[in-house]
């Protein structure tokens, strides 16, 4: 590891170890012998600067250790439209796009991540037609999680509901009925940060 701070480097060596289990500022504190939590705080600043960690910021024992640095600007693939509504194009893995974002505003490791525009109504008023959504792969979701997913041969943005086997698909817009997923349902992945232009 370069420019890296020798302190920064046991915080991330320690972080790495409990990842499983994740100690709290205090915990760390003591275990580094560094005089106060905000000297903790600075140096989990700078590692989530220099691009080593990757933090929730709604949750401070959800984090990830990246092995190398990410850039500080990534270009993330734009693909296509998603349907917020009835009707959407298929995700065919041919972006129309390529779209810089700063790495710091995506908080899980960067080649995971994508972009779609949104279109149509049904998830308003969370997202709005020509919104971009920052989206991390995965073929998994919890309920209540918003997802990108594919539907009856068709790219849909809706909030995802399991119960028991069958899939329920929500909008946010209460004009729209929640249905059931088709056959040919999967997931592509769950939308993590929303870009509204309007």
């Amino acid at each position: 590891m370069t420019q890296i701070h020798p302190k920064q480097k046991a915080l991330l060596d320690l972080l790495k170890k409990n990842i499983d289990d994740p100690m709290t500022i205090r915990e760390l504190q003591e275990a580094l012998n560094i005089s106060s939590s905000s000297i903790v705080q600075h140096h989990i600043q700078q590692l989530e600067k220099k691009g080593y960690l990757k933090r929730n910021p709604f949750n401070p024992k959800d984090y990830q250790i990246l092995s190398e640095p990410e850039r500080p600007i990534v270009y993330l693939n734009l693909y296509g439209y998603a349907q917020c509504g009835p009707k959407g194009s298929v995700l065919d893995g041919n972006p129309i796009d390529r779209i810089p974002i700063a790495s710091r505003l995506i908080k899980f490791p960067t080649d995971e991540a994508f972009l779609l525009e949104a279109e149509g109504d049904s998830m308003v008023p969370k997202i709005n037609s020509g919104d971009l959504l920052i989206v991390q792969k995965r073929n998994h979701a919890e309920n209540g999680e918003v997802i990108v997913c594919v539907n009856n041969t068709e790219v849909l943005v809706k909030k995802y509901n399991k119960d028991g086997k069958l899939i329920i698909l929500h909008s946010e817009n209460p004009k729209f009925q929640p249905f059931i997923a088709g056959k040919d349902f999967r997931i592509e992945g769950v939308v993590k940060s929303i870009f509204q232009y309007n």
